[in-house]
């Protein structure tokens, strides 16, 4: 983005030099009067690390910006303000970064003559594919309103549920963080101090007393091994995550198989896939195209592999139902309801009830995991502390006995 260099005046009348990076010369000028600042002079110049703002991840937005815009805007145009002029309102009230460069660059390519979905589309970090076909559709129909509408109830409802997912996976791990922090405390503090007492005695200490003692001692004095192997691990875990297609593959399917919650995630990427294709068709998006973009919008190998499975099915002149009734990750339910929507030709309206079914399922889940997880997780603290004190209590006990 071009970087001008300005002198002007500020509303208490002082003068004021410095840099503003923006699209255009006139959009700078309009920025610098928002910032109360009078431009007298003002001329493009050539970016420099020291006057460019650093940006890390590019044109990354965080998904709650992206709800909010997609909201505002679709407000905005409901209420039949254009689209350079509800583009130009957003990009000068988001608190986004990314996301106002962005908008402004968006606005300047519709000025120019280019359709709002063309000039999205040059920013896939920032617009999904998802977002620029179903603003196609829509422009083509000329229904761009009511496809908007239906985009910012999309994205408000994806962004609930990974919400609630992610709060309810984030809470054992805290716990879990917790637990190991009371353990390390007690290894490295507490359980020295009173071991070396029983080993200064002699005689025969229990296995249990054995054992803490041994895990104290690694921990206090070969802690680094223990966090090179988690570095090394974790490393290589990444690593052939994103490079490896079919440990990716196996990695998603190992999840599906996690007790309890497994089925909180299987039930949260059927929720989200039925949601996409039930947008995407209502918005006369062409099949095939939708089936491409769902298995992009998905992110999960598993469910991709089904999707595209079924694009070929329907090239191929066959149900879109087969293979989700083949497949063991969708239940009878997303077949059957598919397969009648085929039939009936009401398929949108289908899957935006099985979406609405599993959404619905994945909030009782959350709810119910929720008041489960913390009374475990107490229950496990309160299993590992007593461990360690009965391996300190027990010889304590003998030597009483002995006196």
């Amino acid at each position: 983005m071009p970087v001008y260099k300005y002198t002007g005046r500020t509303r208490r009348g002082n003068m004021k030099k410095g840099t503003i990076e923006s699209v255009s010369r006139s959009q700078a000028i309009v920025e610098l009067r928002e910032k109360g600042i009078r431009p007298r002079e003002i001329e493009e110049t050539k970016a420099t690390i020291f006057n460019r703002d650093i940006s890390i991840g590019g044109d990354k937005v965080k998904n709650e910006d992206f709800v909010i815009y997609c909201r505002q805007f679709a407000t905005l145009i409901r209420a039949g303000i254009s689209i350079v002029k509800a583009t130009n309102i957003l990009a000068a009230q988001t608190e986004s970064k990314g996301l106002k460069k962005v908008l402004y660059l968006v606005e300047n390519d519709v000025k120019e003559g280019h359709s709002f979905s063309d000039a999205t589309e040059k920013h896939p970090k920032v617009f999904p594919p998802l977002f620029v076909n179903m603003v196609r559709a829509g422009e083509m129909s000329g229904s761009i309103d009511e496809t908007l509408d239906r985009l910012a109830g999309y994205f408000e409802k994806q962004n609930n549920l990974r919400k609630k997912i992610q709060s309810t996976m984030a809470y054992p791990v805290v716990l879990l963080i917790v637990i190991t922090a009371v353990v390390i405390f007690m290894m490295v503090s507490i359980v020295p101090s009173i071991t070396s007492t029983f080993a200064d005695m002699g005689g025969e200490l229990p296995a249990i007393t054995v054992m803490v003692m041994t895990m104290s001692d690694f921990v206090r004095e070969s802690w680094w091994l223990g966090i090179l192997i988690v570095a090394i691990v974790v490393v290589v875990f990444m690593y052939l995550y994103k490079n490896n297609k079919q440990f990716n593959y196996y990695t998603h399917m190992v999840l599906f198989k996690v007790p309890v919650f497994g089925k909180l995630l299987q039930k949260s990427a059927i929720a989200r896939m039925t949601r996409t294709l039930a947008s995407l068709f209502a918005s006369s998006v062409p099949i095939l195209q939708s089936l491409t973009i769902v298995d992009k919008v998905v992110g999960n190998p598993v469910i991709g592999k089904v999707i595209l499975q079924s694009r070929d099915s329907l090239e191929q002149g066959k149900a879109l139902s087969e293979p989700l009734e083949r497949s063991w990750i969708f239940p009878p339910l997303v077949s059957q309801m598919t397969a009648i929507g085929e039939q009936t030709g009401q398929l949108d309206y289908m899957l935006g009830k099985v979406a609405d079914f599993y959404e619905e399922d994945v909030d009782r889940s959350v709810d119910t995991l929720k008041s489960l997880i913390e009374p475990l997780m107490i229950v496990i603290l309160t299993g590992v502390v007593g461990l360690i004190v009965m391996a300190i209590m027990v010889p304590m006990f003998s030597m009483y006995e002995q006196f």
